[in-house]
């Protein structure tokens, strides 16, 4: 069981990072700094958009319109560090 644990704790890590990533894609695109006519930039881009794009339209669902402030990204990564406080505090209760 803690074998389990421990591989759900690390797919929540590796999510965060693809966040963080994205997010930070984002930013650089947005202030101009990445490009996205460049090839590569773009198809980092599409692809962490079609992995993140099912989990904040949920999201988004359930959030108010904020006229173009997306906060979809933050409830996400809040949720998942909430996940795994969860999970790393009553852990020990499933073993």
């Amino acid at each position: 069981m803690l074998s389990i644990l421990q591989i759900l704790l690390m797919i929540l890590g590796v999510v965060k990072f693809i966040m963080i990533v994205h997010i930070a894609m984002s930013w650089l695109i947005n202030f101009q700094v990445l490009n996205l006519r460049q090839p590569l930039v773009y198809q980092i881009w599409e692809g962490l958009n079609r992995l993140l794009e099912p989990l904040y339209s949920r999201i988004r669902r359930l959030l108010p319109d904020m006229n173009g402030l997306d906060l979809a990204p933050l409830v996400a990564f809040l949720g998942i560090y909430a996940l795994e406080i969860i999970i790393r505090n009553n852990g020990h209760l499933l073993l």
